[in-house]
């Protein structure tokens, strides 16, 4: 290949997603907006005219502002890339420093990572000081806010410098089969997060107590042991420090899972819509759901690499998205970087399949936690948990089909309705 033909040819893939991506959200907008002052006929006796509304301006808020963003990382993009933005970063960097290979490497990835938590910044400044803010949802202060920032800097710099360092370190001295041992680096890195978050990282961010409430403890517990389920402990997580969502999840892997529940969710369900709520992330786990996604991952992530090694060494690569690669020194920053910014805009096409398989995936859970609770607890929870996140009860149909990773609410209930039928 010709540096003008990859030139072209991410020039059409780029144009194809952004006017895909507009397309789609203008669809969404103006189906939430049609229906917005009538709620469906499924939930009429149990969603109130105001709380329909309240979620379809929440939702078209999101869209537009969404459309902002997507315009500004496509402009991102392009300088970066086309404009000539990470090469001249490189340059810069070689002239001003005249640090070692790896040293200056290791510098680029972190520049580049700086600038573009920087530029990244004042978006999701707004998002959520004024677009969360509008609509209820937002409980940061500004300091809490840059906190964690801060935070998030620093786990960044102590996680990701060393796996970056190891992985351009790998690129220049493994020979051809680099990509295969920073593959089983990167494995075991993420290996080592799910095992380290639960107690040494989520807790620097939120605060975990044990779940103090010993009826529903006990109801929990029961649950669990009928599903041949063990985890580490229950626990409550000040969610409502941050934001009025609501959620629950499972963290950690192998003897280290636990169970955390938002002290939001506890406050808005019933115990036995909770229960509900904890038998359908369950069966995400008797599903094998996790480890099937964990799995592809990885595969794919070893395919990428893979294809990253040959990519490397073709100096069209480099040409072709705006850098010139350096005749002298290691390009191996270049070519990870470079890697990272143009494969999302290559496998976006592939969304749609990965959204499939998950809203699968949840179909199955929802029938687990049927199976294993009543379902009119779990379909009242999600009814309260859509109301009270302010989702939409109409989106668009193709918007459904490439996006959403959870099944529209009108077909989930009615799934759940007949499971509590049969």
């Amino acid at each position: 290949m010709t540096p003008l033909a990859l030139s072209a040819l991410f020039g059409a893939f780029l144009l194809a997603s952004l006017a895909v991506k507009l397309w789609l959200a203008s669809r969404q907008i103006r189906h939430v907006a049609r229906h917005r002052d009538a709620v469906p006929a499924p939930f009429a006796e149990t969603v109130s005219l105001a709380a329909h509304q309240r979620a379809a301006d929440y939702t078209i808020a999101k869209l537009r502002f969404g459309l902002v963003q997507t315009a500004f990382s496509t402009a991102v993009l392009l300088g970066w890339t086309l404009l000539g933005g990470l090469g001249a970063l490189d340059a810069w960097l070689r002239d001003a420093f005249g640090l070692g290979p790896l040293t200056h490497q290791l510098a680029l990835v972190g520049a580049f990572a700086l600038i573009g938590a920087l530029i990244e910044l004042p978006l999701e400044a707004w998002n959520t000081f004024r677009l969360e803010q509008a609509h209820g949802f937002n409980r940061m202060t500004p300091r809490l806010w840059l906190a964690d920032q801060l935070k998030g800097l620093v786990v960044g710099v102590l996680l990701g410098g060393p796996l970056a360092a190891l992985v351009l370190w790998l690129m220049g001295s493994a020979g051809s089969a680099w990509w295969l041992w920073a593959w089983g680096a990167w494995v075991g890195f993420n290996l080592l997060v799910l095992v380290l978050y639960p107690t040494v990282i989520a807790p620097w961010f939120n605060k975990f107590k044990p779940l103090e409430d010993e009826a529903l403890k006990a109801r929990v517990e029961a649950l669990m042991a009928r599903c041949g389920f063990a985890a580490k402990g229950l626990f409550v997580m000040d969610g409502s420090r941050r934001s009025a969502h609501a959620n629950a999840y499972f963290t950690g892997f192998g003897a280290a899972k636990r169970v955390v529940f938002f002290d939001t969710l506890l406050a808005k369900l019933s115990p036995g819509e909770v229960e509900a709520v904890l038998a359908h992330e369950l069966g995400h786990f008797k599903r094998r759901h996790v480890v099937k996604r964990i799995a592809a991952m990885f595969a794919l992530s070893g395919l990428g690499l893979a294809l990253l090694g040959w990519l490397a060494q073709q100096s069209w690569f480099y040409l072709g998205l705006g850098v010139a690669p350096s005749l002298v020194a290691p390009n191996d920053a270049l070519a990870l970087l470079l890697f990272l910014l143009v494969g999302p805009v290559f496998t976006f096409f592939v969304a749609p399949l990965f959204a499939a398989l998950s809203r699968r995936h949840e179909y199955e859970a929802d029938a687990y936690a049927c199976a294993q609770t009543r379902p009119d607890d779990l379909a009242h929870a999600l009814l309260k948990l859509y109301e009270d996140n302010a989702a939409t009860l109409t989106p668009d149909r193709l918007y459904v089909r490439f996006y959403y990773s959870h099944p529209p609410a009108i077909e989930r209930l009615a799934a759940m309705r007949s499971l509590g039928a049969a």
